[in-house]
């Protein structure tokens, strides 16, 4: 049976799946992990979906893409920890790494340390920085691995299970995206507006402050 297309940013990934398979889950995945601005997480959804539709096998899809997590993770430590600050400062701006940025995360890292590195996948721009930041606070390499190998777990797990279930109840699912496509669109842009209003509006109590 011929499944129906998928709805959204997922149509538009869906494409790179279907030709790279795997390879595209471990890549993307990999990569967004140490910074580069790709779509890991929506890769990891859509592969999870394509699994719970018969399309990928669900156990492969889960743990290619948890090594491909926590050594994504582990090279952005290592750039961090041996690049130092004159790397991050200089390349920083391609991976949207700022120096005011960098200096707010590391500051949250030496309060709050492993729990950061646990739920940083599940915060979208630390999952990014999560590697680089724990390297730049000297984070002990060990304690980084442990509790970064623990958020993959838990972020990949959550992801492939939900995938799973919407892949698995298709039919059902895709009539309700398409009808409350619209609405989801309509809120979404609201957000977004609401979200750069709220950062010109702290750009401009910054510079007064300042």
């Amino acid at each position: 049976m011929t499944q129906p297309p998928l709805p959204g940013v997922l149509a538009d990934v869906a494409p790179v799946l279907d030709h790279w398979g795997y390879p595209a889950v471990a890549g993307l995945v990999f990569l967004e992990d140490f910074g580069v601005p790709v779509p890991g997480e929506t890769i990891l959804i859509v592969a999870a979906v394509y699994a719970g539709a018969g399309r990928l096998n669900l156990i492969l899809v889960a743990v290619i893409a948890f090594v491909a997590a926590v050594v994504g993770d582990n090279v952005g430590y290592a750039i961090g920890r041996f690049g130092g600050h004159r790397m991050v400062e200089r390349y920083g701006r391609y991976v949207l790494l700022t120096p005011a940025r960098v200096a707010k995360a590391e500051a949250f890292f030496a309060r709050h340390g492993g729990k950061i590195v646990t739920v940083a996948r599940f915060i979208e721009g630390l999952r990014q920085a999560n590697g680089i930041i724990a390297g730049l606070a000297e984070m002990p390499w060990r304690r980084f691995l442990l509790f970064n190998a623990l958020g993959a777990a838990l972020w990949v797990g959550v992801w492939v299970t939900f995938g799973a279930l919407a892949g698995s109840h298709l039919e059902t699912l895709y009539p309700a995206i398409a009808r409350y496509e619209l609405y989801f669109l309509v809120a979404l842009a609201v957000l977004v507006v609401l979200l750069v209003a709220r950062h010109l509006h702290r750009r401009r109590k910054e510079r007064a402050e300042g």
